[in-house]
């Protein structure tokens, strides 16, 4: 389909151009009606060809300009054979018209700019900044802008060139005039003083004032690509259950709308001095759930203490980065990962590592006994990405997963989940292709194996629950919408959504689950159901080396991990501790119908105790549970920071009095008149309210 599309656009350029010089009529008719007609079905079937043509320098604008000019070429070439004065105003118009949408272009790149502001917040009432709804999309984007407004000229043009009726011409030219002024005037009123969006220095006065009113104490960094967002949704429902006014800080504009449903206030900082402006803030702890380059940028903040959370724990080279060192304190699950930074000598001490368990894992239920006779065996296959250093062992989706899948299908009593990691095949195209033959089999096996479906009301149920939660979570902009816009659509939330929500998200699972046949094999990619929701329903997690594994053992169920590293099982074992309470399964995925019988008879299986004493070692203990030690470390580190903060003004205020003269801007912490006073330790309480 693409190389036909693209095949009609050439022969129907190639055709116009000759028609326009021989010159032919009902040849450059047919052949411009064809490459319009290609236009259309490139927008509306093959969007993905837009962009190569763009990398190409074939976009939508040098496409129409081509068009046109081969019009023009038609009508000279006809003027040259008679009434070439007639014809040349309409050339002379449609320069006009190009003219216009030029103009267009560099007024819409000045509205543009005006609303680019350089804070980005969510959940904060941003109303005094005299933010106003975006500009349609048409006057934002000059191909199809161009495209529209220049349709009326090129159709005129046509009936003038199959008629010899300048009339039409001069109709379809006044269309596109009269449309294209139109534009350009909307975008110029949105220039004048009274109609722009604050201007920066003003945006970050008030991003000052902010801060004044709310004084944050713990916040969220992070920066990475979309892909990566839920490594900060993860932290999202632990941070909002701490005492005291949390923030969540971002620093690339398009993750804001990536960040999950939260009451947190959210601010985006693109620029590091728009960041430095939390060195002057009560801010005194960032938590950071991964290392990026922006990350360093931060730490140089010398008022806030950091602390690295990481985003899961595994026994992979990931889990004791030496970047780790340049935090202030680590805080892991358990012991085990209190061992692998010694183990690994990265320059950690262990001082600074603080055991805190996994406060995400309060929404996985506790085992409770095997599969009912006569019910499926819910196995969840959980495999991870293929990582950057190309280790075969990263992944088992490669050289195991079809096996171990199609295993998994030929037992008549097993349902099966599967639910890839969101990079599987970002790197490595093996990856994506076996994913895709994966998603293959459960489809054919699910066609195959067939039964009952849940009534109507199940499914009605759902949507209905669905609607709730969107309503609840899910801000409803214009798809023209841009940042300002949605700033201005998303302001504080009401007391109590956050607690709507929970209940709004355990509702649409139990619905989402209910309307599904209890025998079909299911593909989980999207972002609800969660991971944790989908442990809740399986009786066991076939997965690779990494923190899903960790993290299932909260529940106590049986796991098996895939070897795919070529090493043998004792030292499989031996090389990676979290493996140690696993069934290991080769690539052949032979040992799955044992693995299978010891889930459904719980006599056979002889690794339950070493589950629950590797649980110990990789999450710590039950009591105090994990979110009381979470909040404790936060306390720790903002009384640390107070203190830290305390010492630093106590020593400036001395070296002042010593040296009146002295310059002490540098060694001591930059104050700006009206920063808020800092108490000297823990976190303060009063404020805002967490659900």
């Amino acid at each position: 389909m693409k190389l036909l599309v693209l095949a009609v656009l050439a022969a129907a350029f190639a055709a116009q151009a000759v028609g326009a010089l021989m010159p032919h009529v009902p040849l450059l008719l047919v052949a411009s009606a064809g490459s319009l007609a290609a236009e259309g079905v490139l927008y509306r079937w093959q969007r993905g060809m837009v962009s190569l043509f763009a990398k190409s320098h074939a976009d939508v604008t040098v496409r129409h300009v081509l068009r046109d000019l081969l019009l023009v070429v038609g009508l000279l070439r006809l003027g040259e054979q008679h009434r070439e004065g007639v014809y040349a105003p309409l050339v002379a118009g449609l320069l006009v018209l190009y003219a216009l949408h030029w103009s267009i272009q560099a007024v819409s790149v000045l509205v543009r700019r005006t609303r680019t502001l350089p804070v980005v917040t969510r959940n904060i009432d941003a109303s005094a900044l005299r933010l106003t709804p975006a500009p349609p999309v048409l006057l934002r984007r000059p191909g199809p802008r161009l495209t529209v407004f220049g349709l009326p000229a090129t159709a005129g043009l046509l009936a003038t060139a199959a008629t010899d009726a300048p009339l039409y011409g001069v109709a379809g030219l006044t269309l596109s005039l009269g449309a294209a002024l139109t534009g350009l005037g909307a975008l110029l009123l949105r220039l004048l003083p009274g109609r722009r969006p604050a201007g920066e220095q003003e945006v970050l006065d008030w991003f000052d004032a902010w801060l004044a009113r709310y004084r944050p104490t713990v916040g969220l960094y992070f920066s990475g690509g979309a892909s990566s967002a839920y490594q900060a949704n993860m932290w999202l429902e632990p941070l909002a259950r701490l005492d005291g006014r949390p923030v969540i800080v971002l620093r690339e504009r398009h993750m804001m709308q990536r960040i999950a449903a939260t009451d947190i206030p959210v601010v985006c900082l693109p620029k590091v001095s728009t960041l430095m402006r939390l060195e002057h803030s009560t801010l005194r702890v960032l938590l950071h759930p991964s290392n990026s380059g922006k990350t360093s940028q931060v730490l140089r903040i010398p008022t806030i203490k950091h602390a690295f959370v990481n985003h899961g724990e595994s026994d992979k080279l990931s889990s004791c980065n030496p970047y780790a060192k340049a935090y202030d304190e680590v805080w892991v699950a358990g012991p085990a990962a209190r061992e692998r930074y010694a183990l690994a000598d990265v320059g950690v001490e262990d001082k600074d590592v603080v055991e805190i368990g996994r406060p995400q894992l309060d929404a996985v239920r506790p085992y409770a006994g095997p599969p009912a006779p006569g019910a499926f065996t819910t196995v969840l296959y959980a495999p991870t990405w293929e990582g950057w250093d190309g280790n075969p062992g990263n992944t088992s989706v490669v050289e195991a997963g079809e096996n171990l899948v199609r295993a998994l299908l030929a037992d008549p009593g097993v349902r099966l989940l599967y639910k890839p990691h969101p990079l599987t095949g970002s790197v490595d195209p093996r990856a994506r292709a076996a994913d895709l033959r994966i998603r293959e089999l459960v489809r054919a096996a699910n066609r195959e194996r067939g039964g009952p479906r849940p009534d109507v009301s199940a499914a009605t149920a759902l949507t209905r629950r669905a609607a709730e939660l969107d309503r609840l979570t899910a801000a409803s902009f214009r798809p023209a919408a841009d940042q300002a816009e949605r700033m201005l659509r998303q302001p504080a939330p009401e007391a109590g959504r956050a607690a709507a929500v929970r209940r709004a998200e355990t509702a649409w699972e139990e619905a989402y689950w209910a309307s599904l046949p209890a025998w079909e094999h299911q593909v989980v990619t999207d972002a609800r159901p969660p991971l944790y929701a989908c442990f809740n329903r399986a009786d066991l997690l076939i997965s690779d080396v990494s923190s899903v594994i960790s993290d299932f053992l909260a529940s106590g169920k049986p796991y098996a991990v895939a070897n795919t590293s070529a090493l043998a099982e004792d030292v499989f074992r031996k090389s990676f501790p979290t493996v140690a309470a696993a069934t290991v399964l080769e690539p052949d995925a032979s040992g799955v119908p044992a693995l299978l019988a010891a889930v459904r008879r719980p006599e056979r299986d002889e690794l339950a105790q070493e589950r629950a004493a590797l649980a110990l070692r990789l999450l710590g203990p039950a009591e105090p549970p994990s979110r009381e030690r979470f909040a404790g470390a936060v306390r720790d580190l903002c009384a640390a920071a107070g203190e830290h903060r305390t010492r630093r003004a106590e020593r400036l205020a001395a070296d002042l009095v010593a040296d009146p003269s002295a310059d002490l801007a540098v060694p001591g912490p930059r104050m700006e008149t009206g920063t808020p006073p800092l108490a000297s330790g823990g976190v303060e309480r009063a404020g805002r309210p967490v659900d």
